[in-house]
């Protein structure tokens, strides 16, 4: 009996930033065509930012507001995973539902496997970010306030210097998980692929297209990070217009199935 026929490798396409642009646009209209959908996980995702700074607050540990606002931009892909499913779902005319893409999204297994990798990132984040509070700072827990914090940070040479090697080191790791994941969150949703494959070829991606690329990530942290200022509540918007322009791009970056199919 012949062996099962395994599909393609995904191809990568080359854009530039006329693309993201185009990508953009799109991703706005998936939003104003179900707003509901994309309010809602927007929602999620700023009432879960909400609940660990609540925590932080009860532990008394409201100086580590700032790092977790920057590295919470970790986990935005996998909690956008249902918007992509919203776009898939409006590119082929198919009608709308929170149960179809709760069901869809549960059936694809190495979604798990990204949800680790993503969970890992944000835990090396804030373990880096308590070491780098040690070593310039002292004792994390003399803070009395949030104000304390950035008052000691921004007026001091040991506060200065932690805020300039946590940003380095915060935007290599966040250029480190844009370039695995990109691709791979809607790439994992739209096919039967592994997620190790989705990761390589979210990194030939990047590596394809560097400048569009790290252009766009500088965009997405950005507009994340300012949206999460105002008690995460910018979050609402700003995820689904990202979570839907994330899988158009991915659209205009990986050649579909079908179109490489035929060219085998």
């Amino acid at each position: 009996m012949a062996g099962k026929t395994q599909p393609p490798d995904p191809e990568v396409r080359s854009i530039d930033f006329s693309d993201i642009v185009e990508a953009l646009v799109r991703g706005m209209r998936d939003f104003q065509a179900a707003p509901r959908y994309g309010l809602a996980f927007g929602a999620l995702y700023a009432l879960g930012g909400i609940a660990i700074v609540l925590c932080l607050s009860a532990l008394k540990m409201t100086y580590l507001a700032y790092p977790l606002a920057a590295g919470f931009t970790i986990i935005g892909p996998f909690v956008a995973i249902g918007l992509y499913q919203v776009s898939r779902d409006i590119e082929s005319a198919t009608p709308l539902s929170f149960r179809r893409i709760w069901s869809t999204v549960r059936s694809r297994r190495e979604i798990a496997w990204m949800a680790f990798v993503a969970g890992f990132f944000f835990i090396i984040w804030m373990y880096q970010v308590r070491l780098l509070l040690a070593l310039f700072l002292g004792n994390a827990g003399s803070f009395a306030s949030l104000q304390e914090f950035f008052r000691i940070v921004l007026t001091t040479n040991e506060g200065l210097l932690f805020l300039l090697i946590g940003n380095v080191i915060g935007a290599v790791l966040s250029l480190i998980l844009f370039s695995i994941t990109v691709v791979t969150f809607p790439l994992v949703l739209d096919r039967d692929v592994d997620f190790v494959t989705a990761m390589i070829t979210s990194v030939r991606a990047v590596a394809t297209n560097p400048v569009p690329m790290i252009g766009w990530a500088v965009i997405v942290v950005a507009l994340l990070i300012i949206s999460a200022l105002p008690l995460f509540l910018g979050l609402i918007v700003t995820l689904p217009i990202l979570g839907h322009t994330t899988w158009h791009l991915y659209r205009r970056l990986v050649v579909p199935l079908a179109e490489t199919t035929m060219a085998n």
